[in-house]
C-alpha cells in the first residue's frame, strides 16, 4: 500500500437465529448475531486517481478509476472477475464518495486492503462476509475522510452501498456487523431508502426516518450455548431469496400466513431471551424449524440439505433446537444446547462430523460500544 496513515476498521459476521425469508418484507422482525469473526478493512491514501483494492480473496491488486461518480475497472484487466470480486468495497467507496461530494469534497484518492477470517482458503462459511465487509469498508473510508460515524449512520450507509447491489436484502446482516451481539432487527423499506437518497441526497437520507427499520438489543440466551455447524456448501442467498419472489407465492395465502408466523415465534423468542427463558426460547427455534421446513415442501427451494437435516436431528436428540441460519440450501446451521451438559455437546459434534458437518468455532461477538 501507500505511504501515509492507515485506517483500520473490522465488522464481524452474522448468523440468523430466527426470522429468515420473512425479514426481506419491511416492518418485519428477526433476530440475528454478530459471531466471533471478522472482516478487517484498510485505507491509506492513494499516490494515483482512483481506487487500488486488495483482497485476500483474488491474487492481484484491482485497480478502478472515477468516471463522474462512479469507479471503472481500469483497463487490462479482467472486469467480470474483478466487479465481482469487489462489488461490496466499490458501492461502499461510491456511497460515501456521494455523501464526501455533498460536503464540497473531490472524488477520493484510496488504497484499500481487504483481509477476512469469514472463509477458508475462499470458501466461504455463509456468515455474512459480503454484509460485514460492506459496514468495514463503509467506516473506514468514512474515518479517513475525518467522519467519524455513530453507529446509526454506518449502518445506514452500508444498507444503502448494499441495496444498490442486492435491494432484496434485510439488512440484518449489516445490523449485526455493525451492532454487534444478539439483534432484534425489522428490515426498512429499501426501495423507499434508495429513492430517497437518490431526489435528496445521501446526508439526507441519514437523517430522514426510515419506514419499517428497528434495531434492538437483545441479551444472549443465559443457559443455552450457540453451536455452528457448516455444511461445507456454499449457499447463495440471493438466488434463493429472488427465486422464491420471483414465483407467485409473493402475496398469496401461504406467504401471508408464512409472515404471519414468523412474526409470532419472532416476537415470543425476543420475549423468551429478554425474560431469560431459555425452555421458551427452544420451543421458538423449534417453530421455527418447522415454518422452514413447510416453506421448502410447498416451495421446493432445497432449504434443507441432508447436511442441515442432519445437524438439527443431532441437536434435537439431546434436548436442544437447531436450524438452518440464513437461507439455507448450504452454509450454516445453529443450534442452541444446554451450556452445562458438555457431554450432549461433543455427543452433538461427533454426530455432525459424521455427517459431514464441519463444527464452526464462531463466538458471539460481544456488543459494540459506538466508535
Amino acid at each position: 500500500m501507500s505511504g501515509g496513515r492507515t485506517v483500520v476498521r473490522r465488522a464481524p459476521g452474522k448468523l440468523f437465529v430466527a426470522g429468515e425469508y420473512a425479514v426481506v418484507e419491511p416492518g418485519t422482525p428477526a433476530i440475528v448475531t454478530a459471531v466471533g469473526r471478522s472482516v478487517t478493512v484498510r485505507v491509506r491514501a492513494a499516490d494515483e486517481p482512483g481506487v487500488v483494492i486488495s483482497s485476500d480473496l483474488v491474487a492481484r491488486p484491482m485497480r478502478w478509476q472515477w468516471r463522474d461518480d462512479r469507479l471503472e475497472v481500469c483497463a487490462g484487466q479482467d472486469e467480470h472477475r474483478v466487479r465481482g470480486a469487489a462489488a461490496h468495497v466499490v458501492s461502499a467507496v461510491e456511497t460515501v464518495a456521494r455523501l464526501l461530494a455533498e460536503r464540497g469534497a473531490p472524488a477520493p484518492r484510496l488504497d484499500i486492503s481487504v483481509s477476512s477470517d469469514l472463509h477458508e482458503q475462499g470458501t466461504k462459511f455463509g456468515l455474512g462476509s459480503s454484509g460485514a465487509v460492506s459496514v468495514a469498508s463503509v467506516a473506514a473510508v468514512a474515518a479517513h475522510h475525518g467522519m467519524e460515524l455513530s453507529s446509526a449512520s454506518r449502518f445506514r450507509l452500508a444498507l444503502l452501498a448494499a441495496a444498490r447491489i442486492d435491494p432484496k436484502g434485510s439488512g440484518g446482516d449489516l445490523a449485526a456487523s455493525t451492532w454487534g451481539g444478539w439483534i432484534a432487527y425489522r428490515a426498512p423499506d429499501r426501495a423507499f431508502v434508495l429513492d430517497l437518497a437518490q431526489r435528496r441526497g445521501v446526508g439526507e437520507a441519514l437523517r430522514a426516518p426510515w419506514p419499517g427499520l428497528g434495531v434492538r438489543p437483545l441479551p444472549p440466551p443465559r443457559g443455552l450455548r450457540l453451536e455452528v455447524g457448516w455444511t461445507g456448501r456454499p449457499a447463495s442467498t440471493t438466488s434463493l431469496v429472488a427465486g422464491l419472489h420471483r414465483r407467485t407465492w409473493r402475496g398469496s395465502a401461504s406467504h401471508q400466513e408464512f409472515i404471519k408466523t414468523s412474526t409470532d415465534f419472532v416476537t415470543a423468542a425476543v420475549d423468551a431471551l429478554e425474560s431469560g427463558d431459555d425452555d421458551a426460547l427452544l420451543h421458538q427455534i423449534r417453530r421455527a424449524r418447522q415454518e422452514l421446513a413447510r416453506l421448502d415442501a410447498e416451495e421446493r427451494l432445497g432449504i434443507f440439505t441432508p447436511e442441515l437435516t442432519a445437524l438439527c436431528a443431532a441437536a434435537e436428540a439431546v434436548g436442544g433446537a437447531a436450524k438452518p441460519s440464513g437461507a439455507g440450501g448450504g452454509d450454516c446451521g445453529i443450534a442452541l444446547l444446554d451450556a452445562a451438559a458438555g457431554h450432549d455437546i461433543a455427543h452433538v459434534r461427533q454426530r455432525w462430523a459424521a455427517a459431514g458437518v464441519q463444527p464452526l468455532s464462531v463466538a458471539s461477538a460481544p456488543e459494540r460500544n459506538e466508535e
